[in-house]
């Protein structure tokens, strides 16, 4: 099966407090918790054809927020109130903003393991192996603890959990964007985004430390070829590996099916393969998605995506897909650029994580995203983005209502994402949530059209030519097409308007995908499907029909294959919109 993974950022979903302030407190915004994500919360998710559940922020981080026996975090290692799901302090534990009471909170979180499961859906959490913060301590498993029995007189040591800044022992103090941080006067260490100094800014990683995987970060990739191989005796592998295999198998163990990876690239491959390879005996299916970037921070040899595929990896982030989209909305690219991502031979091709929203990118329908009517633009952005290959895709919470990022916000700012930081909500997806109801009774018809939308598209996903298909791009053969996508002043067709087949040979089911990237006009065109096309579908010449299956209101198109290479099929998409048409 296709895996469509829908991110679940327990805070925000669960919270069904209307309203709130800037930089509100837990009481006066409200948060959302594991019981909020109810049986009927669920089956709507399931019969939305989720296949799995990325429970997002739920391991225990610095807080400003106090707790029955958990006091509140220095406020110089916390970013804002609520604070980071990325600045873990207990890999053992939940965090207890999501349970009520909070020393229910594990009770309550294996309760909505088993609830997924119910489900049908597949689990998954959030591993964060680069970085913890700076205020790691684990109540829960105390003999794991990173650091203790480190060498701090040296930058670099291989069973070192951590990193320490040179002068080793300096009387300088550790001075955050926040204040001094006294843990750290005398035995400073570095940041989590390889920030190897006293003074880290604004910008750096500042709350979080970055942990040893047995090489010295600074040597890059090739540092990496001395380390251990996938099936080497956990005695022998540095400390910090170790540690992390009894992270998983702990999580694995309470019914956690798979995991999401924070910035895979920032940790070598080696390990990559030694903890999937444990991972997988306990629990063959165990589902691994990376999220990782070509960029400097990065300890893979080579393309980071290829590498992390290959150490084992059922999927890792297709940025440069998301990219190519953004290019075209800025005006450096055209919709026929499209094609060469689709490589078919290639492991990204085949395993890439597509997606147009999450965490760390803006709301599609926020006044500030990259297409400038993000709203208006959705269905083809997902379509393009979903249909176009075999790969797992990614669906971030309040994108099938069109959330525009503007609940109260506080650390995070008003950049059009729904901030990570802050206790806030999610205004519009509230009117599908209704209270924990999940009715939708309150959502207006602009949301409930879109949802509605959502709800076909992620099933279709399992379609046999969407899920195992090739791919034919047709823009090449619609240049010349009247209509066909073409700006005022432009002599080739194809810039905002994008059609392709999916074929698979096995099953003998193709389909036509045409979308239309234009939000402001309308595409009345024709769609040529040349005979190379044709013989590559395994169609013979004749009558064909065509039947929509993403929009059921549309009648089918009765046309022959002669037509379809001389006049084309034709087609009329809104500003934004997006068919898929059965090819029977």
């Amino acid at each position: 099966m296709r895996p469509v993974i829908y991110q679940l950022f327990v805070r925000h979903f669960s919270n069904f407090t209307e309203g709130g302030v800037a930089w509100g407190s837990r009481e006066q915004n409200g948060c959302g918790t594991f019981g909020g994500v109810n049986d009927a919360a669920l089956e709507s998710l399931a019969r939305m054809g989720v296949t799995h559940l990325w429970l997002t922020g739920v391991l225990r981080h610095a807080t400003q927020t106090p707790h029955p026996g958990l006091p509140a975090d220095p406020p110089c290692v916390v970013k804002g109130l609520a604070g980071s799901p990325y600045a873990v302090t207990d890999y053992f534990d939940v965090d207890p903003d999501l349970a009520t009471p909070p020393e229910h909170r594990m009770v309550e979180f294996r309760a909505l393991l088993e609830r997924t499961r119910r489900w049908g859906m597949i689990p998954m959490i959030d591993f964060i192996p680069n970085h913890v913060s700076r205020c790691y301590a684990s109540a829960q498993r105390p003999e794991l603890n990173f650091g203790s029995g480190d060498d701090t007189g040296h930058f670099f040591a291989r069973d070192n959990a951590f990193y320490y800044l040179e002068p080793c022992h300096s009387s300088e103090p550790l001075q955050l964007p926040g204040g001094v941080f006294a843990p750290e006067q005398g035995c400073a260490r570095v940041t989590g985004n390889n920030a190897a100094t006293f003074t880290p800014g604004d910008y750096d990683w500042y709350e979080t430390v970055k942990l040893n995987y047995g090489i010295d970060y600074r040597r890059g990739s090739s540092a990496a070829e001395a380390l251990p191989a996938e099936f080497t005796p956990a005695e022998v592998v540095p400390r910090t590996w170790r540690i992390m295999d009894e992270v998983l198998a702990y999580w694995q163990g309470m019914g956690v099916g798979g995991f999401r990876c924070d910035m895979a690239h920032m940790v070598p491959a080696p390990f990559w393969r030694w903890l999937i390879v444990n991972a997988r005996l306990r629990d063959a299916g165990a589902f691994f998605v990376a999220e990782a970037y070509n960029d400097h921070m990065s300890l893979t040899a080579g393309d980071a995506h290829e590498a992390l595929l290959a150490a084992g990896f059922n999927g890792v982030y297709d940025s440069t897909a998301y990219q190519a989209l953004q290019r075209m909305y800025e005006g450096s690219a055209w919709a026929n650029d499209l094609d060469a991502l689709q490589k078919p031979d290639s492991p990204i091709g085949q395993r890439g994580v597509r997606y147009v929203e999450n965490h760390d990118e803006p709301r599609l329908a926020s006044p500030q995203h990259w297409a400038g009517q993000g709203a208006a633009a959705a269905r083809a952005l997902m379509v393009a983005q979903y249909a176009t290959t075999c790969g797992p895709v990614l669906f971030y919470n309040g994108q099938e209502v069109g959330e525009r990022a503007d609940g109260p916000t506080g650390y995070g700012g008003d950049n059009g994402r729904t901030s990570i930081f802050d206790y806030t909500s999610l205004p519009r997806l509230q009117h599908w949530t209704h209270g924990g109801l999940y009715d939708g009774a309150l959502m207006t018809p602009e949301e409930q059209s879109l949802r509605a939308f959502c709800a076909r598209l992620l099933p279709l996903l399992q379609h046999p030519a969407l899920s195992k298909g090739a791919f034919y791009g047709l823009n090449w053969a619609n240049m010349q097409t009247p209509g066909y996508g073409r700006l005022p002043g432009e002599d080739v067709s194809g810039h905002r308007l994008y059609a392709f087949l999916r074929h698979n040979r096995k099953a003998r089911a193709t389909v036509l995908v045409v979308c239309n990237f234009d939000t402001s006009a309308a595409a009345d065109t024709s769609i040529h499907i040349p005979a190379h096309a044709c013989a590559w579908a395994g169609k013979k010449d004749g009558d064909c029909l065509f039947e929509s299956l993403l929009v059921p209101e549309q009648p089918s198109i009765s046309t022959t294959s002669s037509a379809l290479q001389t006049t084309g099929l034709p087609v009329h998409l809104p500003p934004g919109g997006a068919l898929i048409l059965e090819w029977k």
